[in-house]
């Protein structure tokens, strides 16, 4: 029980820093000043961002698992079903792919680097969240029925978004190339030949993420 007690304390955690990270990116406030922010909109374009909506995807299942861990906690169900558990897996996924991504992609090519990437409400969305995420996860989080074949279900979010951003790049093409404006991830600048590559790369890594912390998992909460 100690563990599902941390587990619902960091839950409870992720959902508060998600409703505030939202509403700051969605209202514009800024509580850190000195440095241009990247990849930050306010309002309803904020949901055009991975990085968003990785972020809400895991502040939910963070929100239901933590509901759940607290009537097994009260006695009231003696069991967490498994699909809260597949869905806090599926979002941390999503949620571990953008903090790579941004430490290893976006932060470099940025002008002012990883730091640009951590202002405001993104300290929380490219950072702070899936770093909780992750670590309550792998520690926290354990269920005998979440099995190997469940790993497949962590790529759906990516190949959504993959879908979602292919179709918005496409449909902006000028003169054979795509302004950053809608190739905000710079995934195609080199040409639209990149697709081919960027799509199955991105579901491959997200795949491998997700092995990843399905092993981590097994290992450190058993």
């Amino acid at each position: 029980m100690k563990k599902i007690k941390i587990s619902f304390i960091l839950n409870i955690i992720i959902v508060i820093f998600t409703v505030l990270a939202s509403i700051m990116m969605f209202t514009g406030f800024k509580f850190m000043h000195g440095m241009e922010p990247v990849l930050e909109v306010t309002k309803l374009g904020m949901f055009k961002f991975f990085t968003v909506d990785s972020n809400l995807l895991v502040g939910i299942s963070a929100l239901i698992l933590a509901i759940y861990e607290r009537k097994l906690l009260n006695n009231k169900i003696t069991i967490i079903p498994v699909k809260y558990y597949i869905l806090k897996f599926i979002s941390t996924v999503s949620v571990s792919l953008t903090f790579l991504v941004v430490f290893f992609y976006l932060g470099p090519i940025s002008p002012n680097g990883i730091s640009s990437m951590l202002q405001n409400s993104n300290l929380f969305f490219h950072l702070i969240i899936p770093l909780l995420s992750i670590v309550s996860f792998i520690l926290f989080e354990y269920n005998n029925s979440f099995r190997f074949k469940y790993i497949l279900y962590s790529i759906i979010p990516t190949s959504i978004y993959e879908i979602f951003y292919l179709i918005n790049a496409l449909i902006h093409i000028e003169n054979g190339k795509v302004s950053p404006k809608y190739d905000w991830y710079y995934f195609i600048q080199g040409g639209l030949w990149q697709i081919i590559i960027m799509i199955p790369f991105m579901v491959f890594i997200t795949y491998v993420i997700g092995i990843m912390i399905w092993i981590a998992n097994k290992k450190f909460s058993n």
